[in-house]
């Protein structure tokens, strides 16, 4: 249950190295695996740096928005507004605390600030092999659109330890 304690706010680039530091530790390794959104079974290295987080939040359309509580982050989400679509990507949420409703509240806020800027709907890219990552998304209304990309072949966003990594494309209709 949310707490008067949590609050949601936009990421400022001095946060940069906690974003890119808590996303790395929900996503991958041993800390990851607490949670149930871990990848770290199907890549290694980290999921992002502090130097593309920073990129990340310095265009306007272009969100990163977080949730903590008196402990911390809780979760982040990022959000790219571009031509009535609104991107979301990097949806993390600290592994201890997973199961909570907290990546659900951190979609919700995304998809009212999309709405808001006059997104018609709301898209992200899932991995494959993350069937129960895909069914949680389906319940929250995205549609699995049978469109697929190649996972990068870039260190910078993972090492693969399976064969085959590629991305779903998932979206949903927005209305303010």
């Amino acid at each position: 249950m949310e707490s008067p304690a949590e609050e949601f706010f936009r990421a400022k680039r001095e946060e940069a190295p906690v974003i890119a530091r808590f996303v790395n530790e929900a996503y991958r390794g041993e800390a990851s695996k607490r949670g149930w959104t871990t990848e770290a079974d199907l890549l290694g290295g980290q999921r992002t740096d502090e130097r593309e987080v920073s990129t990340l939040i310095a265009p306007p359309a272009s969100i990163i928005l977080c949730r903590k509580d008196r402990e911390g982050l809780l979760g982040t989400i990022h959000i790219l507004l571009c031509a009535g679509t609104a991107h979301f990507g990097m949806l993390a949420v600290r592994p201890s605390m997973q199961g909570r409703g907290i990546g659900k509240s951190l979609l919700r806020e995304a998809e009212k600030i999309a709405a808001d800027a006059h997104a018609m709907r709301a898209e992200m890219a899932v991995l494959t092999f993350r069937r129960e990552l895909l069914s949680f998304y389906e319940r929250l209304g995205y549609a699995r659109t049978g469109i697929f990309r190649d996972f990068p072949e870039d260190p910078r966003f993972g090492v693969p330890k399976v064969a085959g990594l590629r991305f779903e494309i998932l979206e949903k209709p927005i209305r303010a």
